[in-house]
């Protein structure tokens, strides 16, 4: 597809060098980059489960999955 981009002239000028650089096109180089930036955010780690509370004795006082049980112990007085 073509397309127009508005790019700043050093970016578009250190792009051409690169191009230039490594025998490609100011085109496959913004691709690339495009590319890598699109798919970088897809390989991130998964994040780590959220602790359950409990007691010292190791009895879990609410499961936090359970969204019930977790609006029933917020409601309760302290």
């Amino acid at each position: 597809m073509r397309t127009t981009l508005n790019l700043a002239d050093g970016l578009m000028a250190a792009v051409k060098a690169k191009a230039s650089d490594e025998g490609r096109t100011a085109t496959s180089i913004v691709e690339e980059a495009l590319r890598a930036y699109l798919t970088a955010g897809r390989t991130a780690s998964p994040v780590e489960p959220l602790p359950s509370w409990g007691s010292p004795d190791g009895r879990v006082l609410v499961d936090l999955e359970d969204e019930d049980a977790v609006w029933a112990a917020l409601d309760e007085p302290a």
